[in-house]
């Protein structure tokens, strides 16, 4: 039987979904405003046969599921799967992998499975970069009140925003709480910081950045005499929580998740949380897939959300890995586009950091992989590094110490 895929759109989201035409239209919908018009293309409905978009058909409005009570109309773009075997698998073909949302369980809206990560040291450079980013596509920023520029995130937002180019609406915005500011009593007062510094009114997602908390302050990175982090006893990770959960209550803050964490802590959070995590954010690429982690997230219907997808360029060198760089000859694109879409074809999110405007354009135009190409990435690489030690102690290694 021959494979389709379809793109569901509502205004500007699009949801790709892999069945046959009429199949997985109600799936899909859920994940989406349900308000919207139907167009298909396909066997029984008016378009090619090809992999070109087809022109609209009309299609009967459907139920929206048994979580919605409205019915609802749903706009499908029905196309044939590419060919899955190498040989014909053509990167020139439409391909919508790049526009993957994953809807949140356990909070409003969808995440953007590509994301633009804005860990960028210079505040000129963090604006220009987030603003190429927003530009060429990425509807998808990670920010944190550690990386020290989320003025320039906001300058940079503002001006695409006021330019008409985007709306708000459009662009998921994540942020976190950093580890001095664990006390609950500190976490409203940092969140608050942070929506001024990036100028919104709210926030999609608020992640706790560590579960480590360091000493209360003004100071981000506090040490002793012999250089060691001063940990804060005082506090949980579960009374953190809870503080963050009362964001949500308050309306400023969409969802709430994780960061930093290894399973056993995102297991705690669960099994005490009443608003559960739906994001948990941890270095994962083809050298430490988290495939564990992976399938409990997808068990509590929550999203798993790559940093360092790319190897954060740190040796061993994961992009030219032999397996990866076969498979980009094969389907002619970069060791980084492939690692990429492994990510979301996976069925996680990814962050991706850059300040060169060709390399952004780069990481966003990514394109499906072949199944024989996505088994091959998981089957036949044996490398297992983690990159950022901050699982341990706390200590982003990725961002230098204040002087």
């Amino acid at each position: 039987m021959r494979r389709y895929y379809a793109e569901v759109r509502s205004g500007d989201e699009v949801v790709v979904v892999e069945g046959q035409p009429g199949a997985a239209i109600v799936v899909a919908a859920w994940m989406l405003d349900p308000a919207v018009v139907l167009s298909s293309s396909g066997p029984g409905c008016q378009g090619t046969s090809g992999p070109q978009p087809a022109v609209a058909a009309s299609v009967p409005s459907i139920e929206a599921g048994p979580d919605r009570t409205e019915r609802a109309e749903v706009a499908v773009i029905w196309r044939p799967a590419l060919d899955q075997s190498n040989e014909e698998m053509s990167m020139a073909s439409p391909d919508t992998l790049r526009y993957t949302r994953i809807a949140l369980t356990h909070g409003s809206g969808a995440i953007p499975a590509v994301g633009f990560g804005t860990l960028i040291p210079d505040p000129l450079a963090t604006k220009q970069a987030t603003k190429t980013a927003l530009e060429v596509g990425f509807r998808h920023l990670d920010c944190a009140e550690r990386y020290r520029n989320e003025e320039a995130v906001g300058d940079a937002m503002q001006t695409v925003l006021k330019a008409g180019m985007i709306r708000r609406e459009e662009v998921f915005v994540t942020t976190k709480l950093w580890n001095t500011n664990h006390r609950p009593e500190r976490v409203k007062p940092a969140f608050e910081a942070s929506l001024r510094r990036l100028q919104l009114d709210y926030v999609d997602c608020y992640l706790i950045h560590t579960p480590f908390a360091f000493q209360p302050g003004d100071e981000q990175d506090p040490r002793d005499e012999r250089g060691q982090v001063i940990y804060d006893r005082g506090v949980t990770l579960i009374e953190t929580w809870q503080a963050l959960e009362r964001l949500v209550d308050d309306g400023h803050c969409k969802a709430i998740g994780l960061s930093d964490v290894t399973l056993e802590k995102v297991r705690e959070v669960v099994a005490a949380a009443r608003i559960k995590p739906a994001v948990v954010e941890v270095e994962s690429h083809p050298y430490l897939p988290e495939w564990e982690l992976l399938d409990f997230c997808r068990e509590h219907g929550i999203v798993l959300l790559a940093f360092a997808a790319l190897g954060h360029g740190m040796s061993p060198k994961m992009l030219d890995d032999p397996v990866i760089t076969a498979i980009a000859q094969r389907v002619r694109k970069t060791p980084a586009q492939v690692a990429l879409a492994w990510a979301v074809q996976r069925g996680t999110a990814f962050l991706t950091t850059s300040t060169r405007p060709g390399r952004i354009q780069e990481n966003f135009e990514i394109s499906a992989l072949p199944e024989d190409d996505m088994r091959d990435i998981r089957e036949s690489i044996k490398a297992n590094v983690r990159f950022n030690a901050v699982v341990e102690t706390g200590v982003p290694g990725f961002i230098p110490r204040a002087t």
